[in-house]
């Protein structure tokens, strides 16, 4: 079940991340906004969290702090993309539901954000990939790019009255 999900998000996802501009990397909706670069960016690593969690049992902010890879045009994004889907398919389908059970703690030192079934922790994981493709739907339109439908056609796909 879980595979057949991060399936269709990917191939949503990937249509998503197909239309970011390259130019418009720098560019931010707000001042409190993540960069257009910075928001496709994470997006495109969240397959890899899938690997991340299933190959370990905590991730502490703390002692692992959160280094982003630097991609530089879309090209670049596509394709990390493609690397962390991968990695992140093939890490689930070798898991079991024994993996699946095992808790996973994520943490700042003594803080505490998540501690839950690994299961669980994959299920937000695709949560975070549909969060951040709405938000960088909501950069599309800012900057007139039509964006295409997630579960039926976007308005830029219908026809107009």
């Amino acid at each position: 079940m879980l595979l057949k999900e991060m399936a269709a998000e990917a191939a949503t996802t990937r249509k998503m991340l197909a239309l970011v501009p390259t130019e418009k990397f720098g560019w931010k909706p707000h001042e409190k906004s993540m960069t257009l670069q910075q928001l496709s960016t994470h997006i495109a690593e969240l397959p890899g969290w899938v690997t991340l969690v299933l190959d370990t049992t905590e991730l502490d902010f703390a002692t692992q702090p959160y280094n982003p890879v630097q991609l530089n045009n879309n090209k670049d994004l596509l394709e990390y993309f493609e690397k962390t889907l991968h990695t992140g398919t093939q890490s689930l389908q070798a898991a079991s539901d024994k993996d699946l059970e095992a808790p996973w703690v994520m943490r700042n030192a003594d803080q505490v954000y998540m501690n839950a079934p690994k299961a669980e922790v994959l299920r937000m994981c695709f949560s975070q990939v549909v969060h951040h493709r709405a938000q960088l739907g909501v950069f599309l339109r800012l900057l007139n790019i039509p964006i295409p439908g997630s579960y039926g056609p976007s308005a830029d796909e219908m026809p107009l009255k």
